[in-house]
């Protein structure tokens, strides 16, 4: 009996060795490789870039004073729209001494002028009515008082001008009232008051009261790289994209591209500007970051396949047609290929658009 039961187990154990076995051995060959097919589709391919930048009004203006002082009154905030000629804010003087003390000698000077001159006159006058002087000599001197008279005002203008910033023969006109010198948007006003500003000279650029643009003419201002720059030219069509307004999408055309390349993080890059198209409803902001989609290059109806299924090797490409007659059932064969855009490629000879391309593996290992 123990005789029987060791000839079971054996057996049991002979039978569980070549099981695994066997089962090891089905698991360790290659399973049969099989391949998607693809076939060539009859579309459009479009070559496209992506530059970054921002939108900027064309024309921003910065108001300076056209006298030193200090700032009384700011009559804006940024944000607010304002036409040419309206006022933003009023400066006071703060006279020059020198000039003071020379207004004020000019207004002495005039005034004894005026008073010699109208002494004359009077005399003359008598004399003039006695028949005792000529009209001529009467009329000179008539004239003389009044060029006195009309200098002593201008002197006393002068001296309210210097000491005052503004006089009663030009009050509408006052250097101390600062107005905007374009119609447009307060873009920013970086003063307060009882801030001290100067007006810009030689030496100075002059202090800046308000910032304003004109926010119904936009433009993009970004930067290319030297590599796709040769294929722009003026006057091609743009797709904006401002995140900030919830990917909104913006027309503009190419005007600007510049001749000159500047060096940003090591690369050749050049400046372009594009008129950006907007409405009235549109609330855009100067300075936002936006991406400007650039179409460099396109076909259209022709014969595209995927990229993947092409196989590069120098200077030549080739792909894999299906066929039944041949041992492993693709032909190797050579095509021209024309645009792509990164995803699919222009099949522009060697493959007829009923012809089938062998795709990805989809099982086995690679051969």
């Amino acid at each position: 009996m123990k005789k029987y039961s060791k000839l079971i187990a054996a057996a049991f154990f002979a039978v569980v060795f070549v099981g695994t076995f066997v089962f090891l051995y089905l698991k360790s060959q290659p399973e049969p490789v099989t391949y998607a097919e693809v076939k060539p589709v009859v579309g459009d391919i479009s070559l496209t870039t992506i530059v970054t930048g921002k939108i900027e009004p064309r024309n921003e203006v910065n108001i300076k004073p056209q006298i030193s002082g200090i700032i009384t009154d700011i009559y804006k905030e940024a944000g607010a729209f304002v036409k040419e000629g309206e006022v933003i804010a009023k400066v006071k003087v703060i006279p020059d001494m020198n000039s003071l003390s020379s207004a004020e000698s000019r207004v002495r000077l005039a005034q004894i002028n005026l008073n010699q001159a109208m002494t004359n006159f009077r005399r003359v006058k008598d004399l003039h009515e006695k028949k005792l002087v000529s009209d001529e000599e009467y009329e000179k001197l008539q004239q003389a008082m009044l060029q006195a008279r009309e200098e002593k005002d201008a002197a006393e203008d002068a001296l309210q001008v210097v000491r005052d910033g503004v006089s009663k023969s030009n009050a509408n006109a006052s250097s101390t009232l600062v107005r905007s010198t374009i119609s447009g948007v307060i873009l920013d006003i970086p003063v307060k008051v009882g801030n001290s500003v100067i007006l810009s000279n030689t030496f100075n650029d002059g202090t800046t009261i308000a910032t304003v643009a004109n926010m119904s003419d936009l433009i993009f201002r970004g930067n290319i790289d030297e590599t796709e720059v040769g294929r722009l030219t003026e006057g091609m069509d743009m797709k904006i994209t401002i995140g900030a307004l919830q990917n909104l999408k913006f027309d503009a055309s190419l005007e600007y591209i510049s001749p000159k390349a500047t060096v940003v993080n090591g690369a050749n890059q050049f400046e372009i500007k594009a008129a950006v198209s907007v409405n009235g409803t549109d609330k855009i902001r100067s300075g936002y970051s936006a991406n400007a989609e650039i179409v460099l290059d396109r076909v259209e109806k022709v014969l595209t396949l995927p990229e993947s299924v092409i196989s590069f090797e120098g200077d030549s490409v080739f792909v894999y047609v299906v066929n039944a007659a041949d041992e492993y059932g693709y032909e190797r064969r050579s095509v021209t290929t024309g645009l792509s855009d990164g995803v699919n490629i222009e099949i522009k000879s060697g493959l007829k658009p009923d012809e089938m391309v062998r795709g990805a593996q989809t099982a086995g290992e690679d051969m």
